[in-house]
């Protein structure tokens, strides 16, 4: 994170250099988190991701809910069977809980792997809508004016309405 700050600071120094050194350059602002969820198809993957988290969710609850029964019979049933079984039965729980884990890190995993996939796209698309709408007035560099990455001051040119109206939105 601290890299990502000193990389910014110094992306915007470069640019506020080069714009003393060049008077020519021209520089425009948009913030790009605004643009991606303003976006109709950002919208949509991220209605699919909660789907597909609501279903993950509802799978890992079912086999918690099967293991809290299992053990709680186990539990129930342990005074009355032998060293040996109760040992396999916590074996088995083991085993269940184990398997539980798995299925947690599996359905995360997944779910990165469909954001990924999802998401790509659509920041390619904004990106390249982006470069078309610089290109087209004249900017050769545009700051990414979301919170947090070190903008400071934002008075130039912001190219965030003419890029929603490339996308057509």
């Amino acid at each position: 994170m601290k890299n990502v700050k000193k990389i910014a600071v110094a992306l915007v120094l470069f640019v506020a250099v080069t714009g003393f050194v060049n008077a020519q350059s021209k520089v425009a602002h948009i913030n790009v988190q605004q643009l991606l969820s303003e976006m109709p198809e950002m919208k949509a993957a991220q209605a699919e991701l909660k789907k597909l988290e609501e279903t993950y969710t509802a799978d890992i609850e079912e086999s918690f809910k099967e293991f809290q029964n299992k053990a709680t019979l186990y539990q129930n049933e342990s005074a009355s069977k032998t060293r040996e079984e109760n040992e396999k039965r916590a074996l088995e729980l083991q085993g269940h809980e184990r398997n539980i884990q798995e299925a947690r890190q599996a359905a995360l995993q997944e779910m990165q792997k469909k954001q990924q996939e999802l998401f790509a796209p659509i920041s390619d698309k904004a990106k390249t809508a982006i470069e078309k709408v610089a290109a087209a007035q004249g900017y050769e560099y545009v700051i990414d004016a979301s919170p947090g990455l070190s903008l400071i001051v934002a008075k130039g040119k912001d190219l965030l309405p003419e890029v929603k109206q490339e996308l057509g939105f």
